[in-house]
């Protein structure tokens, strides 16, 4: 255990430099509450890095990580950069070459926020390293390809070794929760690809007799999620089914606003919200930083997992607390409510940690 934390500032694109300071903010005064200090590093990503470095990722930044305990990273809008450097997208760099292997995306009502499911508190785990995403499985190159000018095929990945190391990490996670794993595949029409996913998930939860398992398909999942979300605990699922059933979460808990996230590896990890860049509203003020916040939360408590240090798991739970305690104070950014600007809403959070 040390009594500083690294921590590396990926700011991004769209309302990142926004909201991902307030983040880093709140994560430095509830640390600091605990008697920790925090060192940030400011490094080039997204646009900014392709202006000043030619690249959205430049080789500078991914040497630096390689030294930081941890990172938060902010939204990036490859679709706004030139041609030649949209592809990989910037998240794509910084999951391969870290093999950040487990997006975790929570979605939990909270007081102060209307929701459609007001009793839902889900967590997805979401494979990140392969399946239907075309950015996830090549080593060189896309997943996607035209043959022909008319037909355009995309691949899709399942290994054994990828689908068990992910159920490991929702089991593992299920046991911290409430005991329950729910695997989703479509493996009813994907017989050998999610077949291969749900067969080797299975295959986990005998390892784990205290966790209750059963499984869906990725259709029949959005539904029940919706009729009655109260009945899920933790959801393992493959990339694009993930990416699809946490933002459905998200929004019946309130607001896709709302959403954590990380990616993690066994060793590495890094907060990034489940939102995107959202240029529409940059520079406005009004953007909502509760999921760029709660990703930071999430991410001090990954870290504390690993290096038992109970300090950085109080304040992640002091960050929790204080997000809970300002919206359900009606203190709330516009897209929830509120007359709040980010600045507004993140000090009186910060209030609160500090």
């Amino acid at each position: 255990m040390t009594d500083t934390l690294r921590l590396a500032v990926l700011e991004g694109d769209g309302i990142g430099p926004e909201v991902v300071p307030v983040a880093v903010d709140v994560a430095t005064r509830a640390l600091a509450a605990q008697g920790l200090t925090v060192e940030t590093t400011a490094l080039p990503f997204g646009a900014a890095a392709v202006e000043s470095d030619g690249a959205p990722v430049p080789a500078s930044t991914l040497d630096a990580l390689e030294k930081f305990d941890l990172w938060v990273v902010g939204p990036h809008d490859s679709a706004s950069y030139p041609a030649e450097v949209r592809y990989p997208p910037p998240g794509a760099v910084l999951r391969k070459q870290f093999g950040l292997y487990a997006n975790l995306r929570p979605a939990r009502a909270v007081s102060g926020v209307t929701a459609t499911a007001p009793d839902i508190d889900v967590l997805v785990v979401r494979e990140n390293s392969e399946g239907l995403y075309a950015d996830r499985n090549m080593t060189i190159g896309s997943g996607e390809f035209m043959p022909t000018p008319d037909v355009a095929l995309a691949v899709g990945v399942v290994t054994r070794a990828a689908s068990e190391r992910i159920a490991v990490e929702a089991f593992e996670a299920a046991r911290r929760r409430r005991g329950h794993v729910t695997v989703v595949h479509k493996a009813n029409v994907l017989r050998l690809t999610t077949g291969l996913f749900r067969d080797e998930c299975l295959a986990v939860a005998e390892r784990y007799p205290d966790v209750r398992v059963d499984e869906q398909h990725v259709d029949a999942m959005a539904a029940l999620l919706v009729r009655r979300p109260a009945d899920f605990d933790v959801i393992v699922t493959e990339n694009l089914f993930g990416d699809i059933l946490s933002d459905l979460a998200a929004e019946l808990s309130g607001s896709l606003g709302l959403a954590p996230s990380i990616n993690a590896s066994d060793t590495r990890a890094m907060a990034q919200a489940v939102h995107g860049a959202a240029p529409d509203i940059a520079g406005r003020g009004i953007a909502d930083p509760v999921a760029m916040i709660g990703s930071g939360a999430m991410l001090l408590r990954w870290h504390a997992a690993r290096s038992g240090d109970s300090r950085v798991s109080a304040a992640a739970d002091a960050i929790d607390g204080a997000v809970a305690h300002v919206l359900g104070e009606g203190i709330a950014t516009a897209d929830l409510g509120g007359g709040a600007s980010t600045s507004e809403f993140g000090a009186a959070v910060a209030a609160q940690v500090g």
